[in-house]
């Protein structure tokens, strides 16, 4: 890789860890397409990586917002969520789930326009847990279910309970790879890249998120919600 291509894929990460550090969810949105272009041993691996620093960083500096109630519920279902993403991806074709799944994100943010609302109880959680994990095993759409849940929190909330549980899910999934080699030396090396973008992009977004606070956060969730969803439809149908 030349220099160039790793100015570019630093500033993706930059950007990615912004949109994530304002509203608790973004980093792949954001990052991974452009990443994919200029060398796909970005992905998962090092994304994953960095994704864990960001998030210790996220959950730091919202500690006193986190929803510890939600984190632990939500990952309640996350593991058989996950587990059944699993078993689907062997008994059906994952650009059939990927679009299915884009499809439910983007009728639930129609619903979520209209004001349709679930309370984060207990079973919601867990419900939107197993969601997440299955989502995330099949169609990399893990983060919107949760961040469609928990959207009427107030911001800091938000993103401290967002990271508390990609922190969980994220270190699982690294710590998977790790186990099945593939996650090495190059990987680090590549993360380590990635690392002054995601620096950057959650420093200045202590200021972004202190903007969306003032009333903007449920309307971002939204929008990088029907993002992922659109991303993931369009890179199956196009």
């Amino acid at each position: 890789m030349t220099l160039l291509e790793f100015v570019v894929a630093a500033a993706a990460a930059a950007l990615g860890a912004l949109v994530q550090g304002s509203v608790g969810v973004g980093l792949s949105l954001v990052a991974v397409p452009l990443l994919l272009l200029i060398d796909p041993s970005f992905v998962p691996g090092p994304v994953l990586c960095v994704a864990i620093v960001l998030t210790l960083l996220l959950s730091h500096r919202e500690r006193r917002s986190i929803d510890f109630h939600g984190v632990a519920w939500v990952l309640v279902g996350r593991l058989p969520g996950t587990l059944l993403g699993a078993a689907a991806l062997v008994m059906l074709a994952g650009d059939v789930l990927t679009v299915l799944f884009g499809v439910l994100v983007l009728l639930a943010v129609a619903f979520s326009s209209f004001r349709v609302k679930v309370e984060p109880k207990r079973w919601s959680l867990a419900s939107v847990g197993v969601l997440s994990g299955f989502m995330g095993t099949t169609a990399a759409l893990g983060g919107p279910p949760v961040a469609l849940l928990l959207q009427n929190m107030p911001g800091a909330r938000l993103r401290g309970t967002l990271s508390g549980i990609f922190l969980v899910g994220s270190s699982v999934a690294l710590l998977a790879l790790v186990a099945v080699s593939r996650f090495g030396r190059h990987e680090l090396i590549l993360a380590l890249a990635l690392l002054p973008g995601i620096l950057l992009g959650f420093g200045i977004s202590g200021f972004t998120a202190s903007f969306l606070d003032r009333g903007y956060t449920r309307t971002v969730v939204l929008v990088v919600a029907s993002g992922a969803a659109l991303v993931a439809i369009g890179r199956q149908v196009l």
